[in-house]
């Protein structure tokens, strides 16, 4: 009796420890034990690449903000189709404009060298894209780490859960309510526009069609981007200072030069998003730091833990 009640305490206890360990909570110090030079590594090559291109840190925001929006923040945008996977490269979203990935892949192998098979790619995701803002003069946070792989991807729910830039305020607020977030959410992380570059397939719309744009501006934007070609052609989605993280979007948004549509609906008539934009277009500090908090928030989207997922050796393919 006392071996059989021995033998289910110790049973218990193994259950509970599973339990927890499956549903770990994200903490800012997972690897310091297992790979203590990690934010070093990352930093490191962010400060690279920035160099090497400013760009990269809006496109590596992007690549963490589609990852984050499908099925959580589990690095699933960052797998290849293969014969036999089909991943979220090639959805809507991301086909032919999602970019960066050569930087992760870098930073991985940095980081598997000196700490193999320890750190995700979710997480190495997530510490570029805080790195990258930073650098471009952005505000800095803790990042919560902890998240593992996943060994499966979603190309339908990147095409139908992630925003688009024709999106309206109703349809934005709702995809962002389905993930959690509020309208004060998705009025602070579109600040995110504050630096990087879209293509002009994505506003020629508003450019030709809409009345609620600065008619200086539309001009400006028809010089780069035709009626019926230059569909790839690249404009600045913040009109004065798109390599550097400041609040300049949301003095467009006022301005009517927001260059998305999606971007635009943020101050449209009356609401509390119209009220936050005036707020953030002169308080740069509440900007920077209800970013910084928004992104906490975002990057706490059903991550995989404990032992769900994997850490992939190569963050484009599952092992």
């Amino acid at each position: 009796m006392a071996t059989f009640i021995k033998f289910f305490v110790t049973l218990s206890i193994l259950v509970s420890l599973l339990a927890c360990s499956t549903n770990a909570q994200l903490i800012s110090n997972f690897y310091g034990k297992t790979c203590p030079s990690l934010q070093t590594i990352v930093r490191n090559e962010m400060i690279k690449a920035i160099r090497n291109e400013a760009r990269i840190g809006a496109s590596i925001l992007r690549l963490f903000f589609h990852d984050c929006f499908v099925n959580g923040c589990d690095a699933s945008v960052l797998l290849d189709d293969t014969g036999t996977f089909v991943g979220e490269k090639n959805a809507g979203p991301n086909k032919n404009s999602a970019r960066g990935f050569e930087v992760i892949d870098t930073i991985k192998t940095k980081v598997e060298a000196a700490c193999k098979s320890k750190v995700s790619c979710a997480d190495i995701l997530a510490l570029a894209t805080r790195d990258g803002i930073a650098l471009l003069g952005g505000p800095s946070w803790t990042v919560p780490l902890g998240r593992r792989d996943a060994r499966t991807a979603s190309q339908s729910a990147a095409n139908s859960q992630i925003p688009g830039p024709s999106s309206d305020l109703a349809t934005l607020t709702k995809m962002f309510k389905d993930k959690g977030l509020t309208l004060n959410d998705l009025t602070v992380l579109s600040g995110a526009h504050t630096i990087g570059q879209t293509e002009c397939q994505f506003f020629r719309t508003r450019i030709y069609n809409e009345t609620n744009i600065d008619t200086n501006f539309a001009t400006l934007r028809k010089r780069n981007c035709p009626t019926s070609s230059g569909d790839t052609n690249l404009a600045p989605l913040d009109s004065v200072t798109p390599t550097k993280f400041d609040n300049n979007y949301y003095n467009d948004l006022i301005a009517k030069k927001g260059l998305l549509h999606s971007d635009q609906v943020l101050f449209n008539g009356v609401g509390s998003q119209v009220s936050l934009v005036k707020t953030y277009s002169t308080n740069g500090n509440a900007f920077a730091r209800d970013f910084a908090a928004a992104m906490v928030k975002l990057s706490k989207i059903s991550p995989l833990t404990g032992t769900k997922g994997e850490i992939r050796k190569n963050c484009r393919f599952i092992n």
